[in-house]
């Protein structure tokens, strides 16, 4: 085995960033499927790192799928390795540029969502739709963040575009659109002509995909996700020190908890 990794240091846990360097050889082929990971004692050597910490990465690459352990013979990248799960980094998530980024892979997913509903639904997608939207404009008025309104109103636009791939992708990154959703929702609340702004942008999506115009549809999804960003890139630094960090935490979590299947 010629590999040679860097020590790892103070900053992000220790086990991640051997598991990081480990997943790094795998992914670009320096370590195929079949391949033996170096034994415990020369991964501690090179990483300069306890027996414990180089266990934890080791069992992390395990959840990943992407080595297997074979008794009295050690650590062998798997056979499936190249077929490993997705999956996102927790260290990453608590950021201001996190959200921002969850909210680009919003965008490149809604638009398509949007468009292929205003090709395929039925009345009773739309009458689902337009509840969804009363029922956002409800806990608004009352005072609510209107998160769990929000998703509901974009997942019940998904429903309508007849697709299980996309819908399945969607309720998928659910568990990580929910924290980035909080944070652009607690920006958008804390000025009047954001909130105006976010109403109207959902009523184009909607009318677009009522009138069964695709290109409409698909143009006003993007518009709203790409305002997003912008309403968050412009958001005074002080809302994102008190509240923003706290608000991403479920992204956070959820991100740690997200099941590693292959």
């Amino acid at each position: 085995m010629s590999q040679n990794f860097t020590p790892v240091s103070s900053g992000a846990r220790l086990s991640d960033q051997v598991a990081e360097q480990l997943e790094a050889e795998i992914r670009r082929g320096a370590l195929v499927p079949g391949d033996k990971l170096p034994t415990e004692a020369r991964l501690v050597e090179q990483f300069h790192v306890s027996r414990t910490v180089v266990r934890e990465a080791v069992s992390r690459l395990k959840s990943l799928g992407l080595v297997d352990s074979r008794q009295g013979s050690g650590v062998f990248v798997s056979t499936q390795a190249s077929f490993a799960p997705l999956h996102f980094e927790a260290h990453h998530a608590a950021s201001k540029e996190a959200v921002i980024q969850m909210v680009e892979v919003r965008r490149a997913l809604e638009a398509e969502v949007a468009a292929l509903a205003a090709q395929r639904r039925t009345p009773a997608d739309l009458r689902q739709i337009d509840q969804a939207m009363q029922a956002l404009d409800a806990a608004v008025r009352a005072g609510g963040n209107g998160v769990a309104q929000d998703v509901q109103l974009h997942r019940a636009i998904a429903d309508a575009a007849r697709n299980p791939f996309l819908i399945q992708t969607l309720e998928y990154l659910g568990q990580f659109l929910l924290g980035a959703t909080q944070v652009t929702r607690a920006n958008e609340a804390r000025r009047l002509d954001f909130e105006a702004q976010v109403k109207s942008e959902h009523q184009a999506i909607v009318m677009a995909v009522q009138a069964g115009d695709p290109q409409a549809a698909r143009a006003a999804a993007a518009a709203h996700m790409g305002n997003a960003i912008t309403r968050i890139e412009g958001a005074d630094p002080a809302f994102w020190q008190q509240e923003g960090e706290r608000l991403a935490q479920p992204l956070v979590r959820s991100l740690k908890a997200a099941p590693r299947r292959p």
